[in-house]
């Protein structure tokens, strides 16, 4: 696995080419943003604190990649994500989802992130843990010395041994068992923690946000005695329960939520997703919906310039999260966001409309092409299927044309004419295509069950 902090530009854009066809302007640009992050955590003088992120602007029809470049950066730096939609967030004094909100979904994501991180290190501890802990059910240890009057057999003559010692031997007998897998079925009785209770419920003016809410609800529980309940389930089962009871023990929850914070601050990445729908409609002037949009756009520019945000975790400073918007701009243009916001995303990139030729790289050359995904779920049958390059060329070709002549979204066209190609051999196996069968799509085949798709206006509106 390479190391997210030795990563140079040229190298994070060969990790999104693994992913992503096309769109070299873009894959630069991110790829910049992320070095440059890196770079100014080594530097090591004063002005480390005043060297901001260049948050960026994609502009794009849909399917042309946008969201799905922010989130393999993301996965490439090993950082907390948050994917939002511009158009969910309301104006200020209106009911509906406040733009801090995203700030505290994306400290969520860092403190998961941490506490998987913590959980892995401390994982070997808290199984050898839980093993003593199965096997104090299974064969609960003698007290007490001296000779229960049992026999062990040992060489040529009998040896007395105590009850701790044949207790031992036992015991060594059932770890070994439980580590071979033998007893995942058996079924034993623990002692696991009584789940949370409801969120409790305020009387006031309902004007309480999420993290004073969330805040609150925990210092109430942390008040509250600690209850517990007792369940039957099968070894493999309890395992898994009472593996994260001891990882829980294992972990300091201060540190975790004081190096989420740091991480969220320092590596955090927002994605806000249809930011033309907030922007004014070029030549409108006057009251109405506009109002509204430019509302929005006014609460998001304090978290974007860099703010401090309020979390259930603690205070978060935004200065340093970088931000990644994205719009299609279709019935508007980004100079029609207000100006304050505008000069908050100086990197604009252009994405590309999707070729022919990237239709038929998307299907089969990306880690997770298209045609990959399909072939692993026959094979979970043990039915094989294979494309012909003609067949593989002919289904970009027909999600090109429908694309142009009912609505362009991009390569998500290519999943639904792959699925009307497709889902009768899926209805099929395993009952009439049984295991060690081959499937070989030909163009033929295609063009067959697809090109009424495209003859057919009608019944194009169906594969949207």
């Amino acid at each position: 696995m390479l190391n997210p902090l030795s990563l140079t530009p040229r190298q994070i854009v060969e990790e999104l080419d693994k992913y992503i066809i096309g769109q070299q302007d873009a894959k630069r640009n991110v790829a910049i943003a992320l070095r440059n992050r890196i770079r100014r955590m080594k530097v090591t003088s004063d002005i480390q604190k005043d060297i901001v992120p260049n948050n960026i602007l994609l502009i794009g029809s849909t399917g042309v990649g946008k969201t799905e470049i922010a989130r393999r950066l993301a996965k490439i730096a090993h950082a907390p994500f948050t994917k939002v939609e511009a158009s969910k967030f309301t104006e200020v004094g209106y009911v509906g989802r406040d733009v801090e909100s995203m700030v505290r979904d994306l400290v969520e994501q860092s403190v998961q992130l941490v506490r998987d991180s913590k959980q892995e290190e401390v994982k070997v501890k808290a199984a050898e843990a839980v093993e003593e802990i199965l096997l104090d059910i299974l064969i609960p240890p003698v007290k007490g010395t001296g000779f229960g009057g049992s026999t062990s057999y040992s060489g040529e003559g009998s040896v007395p041994a105590s009850d701790e010692e044949l207790n031992e031997r036992t015991r060594d007998r059932f770890r070994e068992k439980l580590r071979l897998g033998e007893l995942e079925d058996r079924k034993i009785e623990i002692q696991v923690k009584a789940a949370a209770p409801m969120g409790i419920g305020m009387v006031g003016n309902g004007m309480m946000d999420d993290a004073s809410m969330a805040g609150l609800q925990d210092m109430i529980s942390g008040m509250m005695p600690k209850k517990t309940k007792k369940r039957k389930l099968p070894i493999g089962e309890a395992r898994k329960v009472l593996m994260e009871e001891e990882m829980s023990k294992l972990i300091d929850f201060d540190e975790v939520k004081e190096e989420a914070i740091r991480l969220a601050e320092n590596n955090g990445i927002i994605f806000i997703d249809e930011i033309d729908k907030i922007a004014s409609k070029s030549g409108k002037g006057g009251g109405g919906p506009d109002v509204s949009r430019e509302g929005v756009q006014r609460d998001l520019l304090p978290i974007v310039e860099g703010s401090s945000v309020t979390t259930k975790y603690g205070v978060v400073h935004t200065d340093h999260v970088l931000f990644i918007a994205a719009g299609a701009f279709h019935a508007s243009k980004p100079s029609d966001l207000i100006p304050e916001l505008q000069g908050r995303f100086p990197i604009r990139v252009e994405l590309q409309a999707l070729t022919k030729e990237d239709f038929t790289r998307i299907l089969k050359e990306p880690k997770n092409a298209l045609i990959k995904q399909y072939q692993a779920l026959f094979e979970v049958e043990e039915v094989y299927l294979d494309f012909t390059e003609d067949a593989i060329e002919e289904i970009a070709n027909l999600a090109f044309v429908i694309n142009q002549e009912v609505e362009n979204i991009g390569a998500r066209r290519l999943h639904t004419v792959m699925s009307h190609l497709l889902n009768d051999f899926l209805f099929e196996v395993p009952d009439l295509i049984g295991p060690n069968s081959k499937i070989c799509i030909t163009q033929e085949m295609v063009q067959e069950r697809l090109s009424t798709l495209v003859k057919n206006r009608d019944l194009s509106q169906y594969i949207l």
